[in-house]
């Protein structure tokens, strides 16, 4: 039987000095990206930051979904066979269950994300809407049946890569041992910033389920990232950065294999793995959200947003007060449908027919016919309003 050891060391006894570091810039950055917009301004963007987390998390699985296609899956517009509805329906599972673990957070309901029980039902609430095709494992014998949220059966032993996870058989006491290190309740803030990295690389490394191991670490790093006070509301993607890597777009993968590699010698820890490498690994994976980070707190500058709305209002063909109108919502989260006229310097009624342009554009929206209306960017505008957050094509 495999030792729980196989996967030590999970944390580092002594943090290096440039993890330390990157932990506390880290937080720092967080921390200035969610006081940078109204709440409610950040909770409406970060809808769009749930798309792109999502994209870029179907682009490292080699499922290429358009923004387009994600935003009319959101809409039940849903293609009615084939590829493009299976990669629409995981699209949709993927924002549905980053959004629940948003509002749990919000809500002080989020359980810890290292817990089996967590663990379970992200995988089980991703393939809840799959159908047959897409729970329909290959590989040998013969064709797999996924059943969600349940651990790999005896005889179902993969390879991943160079790597070959734990057997079966020992699967429950690896995810015992796993939740038991990276509970956050034992974890000073720091320390759970270091976790939510590590932890990363060891879900992957045990690869506890038949398929979709990837997207669930990535919702378990979206998740801790949120408990551990950098989540910033939701307003950046770790999903963006491992997909596009620091200086290719094959780092994400070659740091995970990295991450496997074996103890070296008495002075690289004392466990199974080598801790040179897994902290070579926390390093990198913590680089990658602060670029994030910061890539994200550039594009909600307050200044900038307004400008780059005035350009899209210009392109777009809407009245030239919509620019101010947008700033007074972006400003202020959202504004009751009467202040128009004083925002815009408009008479009343001109100023209902440039409140109803923008709902009918999409670049406003509102929950309720008459209610308080917020910013919504529609995908044809995320070129101009948040450029380079997609790729080009």
């Amino acid at each position: 039987m495999e030792s729980i050891n196989r996967m030590e060391p999970l944390l580092p006894e002594q943090f290096t000095p440039e993890i330390l570091d990157l932990t506390a810039d880290v937080a720092a950055a967080a921390s200035r990206l969610a006081g940078r917009l109204h709440p409610r301004t950040g909770a409406s963007l970060a809808e769009l930051v749930r798309l792109m987390n999502c994209y870029y998390s179907n682009l490292i699985e080699g499922h290429n979904t358009t923004p387009r296609d994600i935003e009319r899956a959101l809409a039940d517009d849903i293609a009615p066979d084939g590829q493009r509805r299976n990669l629409q329906l995981e699209a949709r599972a993927h924002i549905r269950v980053q959004r629940e673990i948003d509002r749990q957070f919000a809500a002080g309901t989020l359980p810890e994300p290292a817990s089996f029980a967590f663990l379970q039902w992200l995988h089980r609430e991703f393939y809840r809407d799959a159908d047959e095709a897409m729970l329909t494992i290959a590989g040998p014998p013969g064709p797999l049946r996924l059943i969600p949220g349940l651990l790999r059966e005896p005889g179902q032993t993969v390879a991943v890569g160079r790597h070959v996870p734990p057997a079966p058989e020992v699967l429950p006491a690896f995810m015992d041992h796993f939740a038991k290190r990276y509970d956050f309740s034992r974890l000073g803030p720091g320390s759970r910033i270091v976790a939510m990295a590590a932890a990363h690389h060891r879900f992957n490394f045990i690869h506890p389920f038949l398929d979709g191991n990837g997207r669930v670490s990535r919702l378990m790093s979206h998740a801790m990232a949120q408990a551990a006070g950098i989540g910033a509301f939701g307003l950046w993607s770790v999903s963006r950065g491992l997909a596009r890597g620091l200086d290719s777009r094959q780092e994400y993968k070659r740091m995970l294999d990295a991450a496997d590699t074996p103890r070296q010698s008495d002075y690289d820890g004392r466990g199974s793995l080598s801790l040179r490498a897994l902290n070579e690994f926390i390093a990198w994976f913590l680089r990658v959200c602060l670029d994030q980070i910061t890539f994200m707190t550039g594009l909600f500058d307050l200044d900038n947003l307004t400008g780059r709305l005035a350009v899209y209002v210009a392109r777009a063909g809407l009245r030239p007060q919509t620019a101010d109108l947008l700033a007074q919502v972006v400003a202020h989260g959202q504004i009751a449908r009467g202040d128009a006229p004083r925002f815009t310097g408009l008479k009343e009624r001109t100023a209902r027919a440039l409140l109803a342009d923008c709902l009918a554009d999409g670049i406003l929206a509102s929950d309720t016919p008459k209610g308080p209306v917020r910013l919504h960017v529609p995908t044809r505008a995320l070129d101009i309003v948040f450029p380079e957050l997609f790729p080009a094509a």
